[in-house]
């Protein structure tokens, strides 16, 4: 752990030069990566001086120990030393946490995109019922959340709801809910009183700026037309909303939820970048290779990773066979044990695949 700590006060020191030379300061996105990779070592190197100084101070007391003779000098001596180991154990249970390999867009604003499944009008019914959890989780962590685009389901809720969320680590707190989320229960439609199985799509992605993605404006078509649903006198009046096309790739982004033309576009460009990113990440994955693959964070849609059980108020988080039986907690946005269970299982999953010890 210590070799590894060196070896980041190192870079700390190296980025604080390359940061003020000229190139750097002249290529804005050159910079702008050097300042985040400053900020992000200058945590650990400051953890890590902390904990150089304490280490010092035990060293000093061990002497004062081996040395002094005054019984109540050693008294005080035994007491600080108590009280420096206790400060070291936490010390380093810190700094092992901070040499964890982060995600570098935990830091970022997402994409949440919901999809009603197989279940037909109930699955449309509980991508609403989802969509409505995430929005009180966002109000609870103060994260902005901005409806996109929307299409309605028949009977209620939605086939489909695109949301931008931004805030502090706003992806870092939603990306575990990517995957297919199954519910169990009575549809309202159900005139037997049978429980039905039906499901929804949670896509997060992250919202990727310029710097990250590039794209050939080229290689996109633009359509606009008249913005549809709840939205005053510039719905079906107005050609403010967007239709971009990515033609290479087949990916369509549409975005109405502004009476301006100009920032629906801007942000269905947000949406279209984030899902390029998403598609170049799949593939360079499965390049990787599977040992990879983290059971908790692969973030992939197919994946069937909890239930929702109404009948017995349950709720099952698969990836970590975790259950709770306080289901209309859950769906009131209370899904914080379930993220900070999956980020203790991603930490020691990669605590363990980066050997990371004393």
């Amino acid at each position: 752990m210590l070799d590894k700590l060196e070896a980041i006060k190192e870079r700390f020191e190296e980025v604080g030069q390359l940061i003020i030379q000229p190139d750097a300061m002249s290529d804005m996105s050159k910079y702008t990566k050097l300042s985040k990779e400053y900020k992000d070592l200058e945590k650990v190197v400051e953890a890590y001086n902390a904990y150089k100084n304490v280490m010092e101070n035990i060293q000093s007391t061990k002497s004062i120990l081996e040395k002094e003779k005054d019984p109540d000098f050693r008294e005080m001596a035994k007491i600080e030393m108590d009280e420096l180991k206790e400060k070291q154990e936490t010390m380093e249970e810190d700094l092992r946490t901070m040499l964890i390999p982060k995600d570098p867009n935990d830091s970022k604003d997402c994409i949440l995109e919901i999809r009603g499944g197989t279940g037909g009008d109930e699955a449309a019914i509980f991508a609403g019922d989802l969509f409505r959890m995430y929005e009180r989780f966002c109000e609870k962590q103060n994260l902005k959340l901005t409806v996109l685009d929307l299409t309605f389901g028949s009977s209620g809720g939605y086939k489909e709801i695109i949301s931008s969320v931004s805030g502090t680590d706003a992806y870092g707190m939603l990306k575990y809910e990517s995957g297919v989320h199954r519910v169990q229960r009575v549809p309202a439609t159900e005139t037997q009183g049978r429980v039905h199985t039906s499901a929804a799509t949670v896509a997060v992605l992250p919202e990727m700026e310029e710097v990250d993605v590039q794209i050939d404006m080229n290689e996109v078509r633009k359509d606009t037309y008249c913005s549809s649903g709840p939205g005053g006198q510039s719905v079906n009046t107005t050609y403010s909303a967007v239709r971009l096309t990515h033609e290479p790739t087949g990916l369509v982004v549409t975005c109405q939820d502004q009476k301006s033309q100009i920032k629906n576009f801007e942000k269905a460009l947000k949406v279209l970048r984030s899902r390029i990113y998403e598609i170049e990440l799949a593939k360079h994955n499965e390049t990787v290779g599977a040992q990879r693959r983290s059971m908790v964070g692969s973030g992939d849609r197919s994946d069937k990773i909890r239930t929702y059980n109404y009948p017995q108020s349950r709720v099952t988080d698969h990836r970590i066979n975790r259950t709770v039986y306080n289901l209309p907690e859950v769906m009131e946005g209370n899904i914080e044990e379930f993220i900070q269970a999956l980020r203790f299982a991603e930490n020691a999953e990669k605590m363990q695949a980066g050997g990371i010890e004393d």
